[in-house]
């Protein structure tokens, strides 16, 4: 009878342990962002909101090729894949009026988490709608904005620096317009330096999703673009085909033309990556997401690169990246989520966040006397993060999207028509969306 009893015992311990494992095992989030080197950093980062809840972080990257169509098609199914989404700052429109994100106002004077610890810029692009109103959908998660890096070494060459200098008349140095920039693109098309031919600059190309867009708004953010009358909404004549906007463009079909590497047609992140780490090129244009990884690499790390934020011209601009984070709305585990939306919303996590490679958006990181030469690249994300300006944040962002792709690349890249005609025919395309969505009303 002792043994029975040891034996019921036992068999009871068992079940009992077997129960908790489930429930243990059932305590877990799974995070949605793009597979990019910031990824691995907040697998790295996430590990001590593990240690400190009990609560496993599960991931899914996807390749930015494939990153939008993956997870705004889980968006649109009320897919239950997602509990937490690191989803793109265009989004934020159609997360909202889709109700595909939890709108966390509530959570956040809950949690004591204040909007005003954050950057307002990044603010007002990863968690506002409409736009600029006190409406949350997302955390600031990963703030971003398009730059530049060049050829430091390249740049220090005593020859190099005086012939430019009898050329120009000014030192070969971070360009500051982007006058400046086609200047320095033009000295080294073609120029050979250390023994091989190099080239001006990789620029944004692309025509696929939403490259040539990224870069092309680069330059026209600095010649004063808006998208939009600010006294009428969704009136764009004389603001989209404005002079400023028409001279920009041209700008970038010149830079494209005389410029660029060999076959650099249609390139984005990876290619003009490529172009630079390979020796190719001696300034490319790319997200400040890449630049630890181009300072820490062996052919172009370690001193031989440096750093500048988006040039001016009539007026500072910088194209707006980045992310926020956000609840997804079909989430059975939303409650999980929001743990860990309150976790990494903590000044201490903001830290670690910055010191692994992810851009920090909270202003006692940003805001440390430190921080501007904590890394080389410090100081120019302070400069872009107070100039950005992002594309449309509409819910039918990608039916706009569209369209500027073509009509950019058909002109930049193509060779097709004007910049005029370019910008006349967008105006077209866009008034087309906004009238089916009824915004003429």
């Amino acid at each position: 009878m002792k043994n029975l009893r040891i034996g019921v015992l036992a068999g009871i311990l068992i079940a009992v342990f077997a129960i908790g494992a489930a429930h243990a095992a059932d305590k877990f989030i799974t995070l949605g962002w793009a597979a990019w080197d910031p990824a691995n950093a907040l697998v790295e980062l996430s590990k001590d909101f593990t240690t400190q809840t009990g609560i496993e972080v599960k991931f899914e990257f996807v390749p930015w090729t494939n990153f939008a169509d993956r997870m705004l098609n889980e968006l649109n199914q009320g897919g239950k894949t997602f509990d937490v989404l690191i989803g793109d700052s265009q989004w934020i429109g159609g997360g909202a009026v889709y109700g595909h994100y939890v709108k966390l106002n509530d959570f956040f004077d809950k949690e004591g988490i204040s909007m005003d610890d954050f950057l307002a810029p990044t603010v007002y692009g990863y968690s506002t709608w409409p736009k600029g109103t006190p409406n949350y959908y997302a955390l600031p998660a990963f703030g971003d904005a398009n730059a530049w890096v060049y050829r430091k070494d390249w740049f220090s060459k005593p020859e190099l620096r005086e012939e430019f200098k009898k050329k120009y008349g000014y030192k070969l140095d971070a360009p500051k317009t982007w006058t400046q920039l086609m200047d320095i693109a033009k000295f080294f098309q073609g120029r050979v330096v250390d023994g091989k031919k190099r080239y001006g600059a990789a620029i944004f190309t692309e025509r696929g999703s939403e490259g040539i867009t990224m870069g092309v708004t680069s330059a026209m953010y600095a010649w004063g673009f808006q998208y939009e009358d600010p006294k009428k909404p969704y009136h764009m004549d004389g603001f989209v085909n404005s002079p400023e906007a028409v001279a920009a463009l041209e700008f970038y079909k010149e830079l494209y033309d005389c410029c660029t590497p060999p076959g650099h047609s249609d390139a984005y992140m990876v290619a003009d990556l490529d172009a630079y780490d390979s020796g190719q090129v001696a300034m490319q244009m790319n997200w400040y997401a890449f630049f630890p990884g181009i300072n820490k690499s062996e052919n172009v790390g370690f001193g031989k690169t440096d750093f500048f934020s988006n040039p001016d011209q009539l007026t500072s601009g910088a194209t707006l990246g980045g992310q926020g984070m956000s609840v997804v709305s079909y989430s059975d585990k939303k409650d999980l989520a929001l743990r860990y939306i309150k976790w990494f919303a903590q000044p201490e996590v903001q830290k670690k966040w910055w010191s692994l490679g992810g851009y920090s958006c909270h202003k006692s990181v940003l805001n440390d006397p430190g921080f501007a030469k904590s890394q080389p690249y410090a100081q120019g994300f302070l400069d872009s993060m107070g100039k950005v300006k992002d594309f449309w944040q509409e819910p039918t962002f990608v039916e706009l999207m569209l369209p500027m792709q073509k009509r950019v690349h058909d002109y930049v890249v193509g060779g097709k028509g004007t910049a005029k005609e370019a910008l006349d025919k967008l105006i077209v395309d866009w008034k087309e969306v906004f009238e089916e969505e009824g915004k003429y009303k």
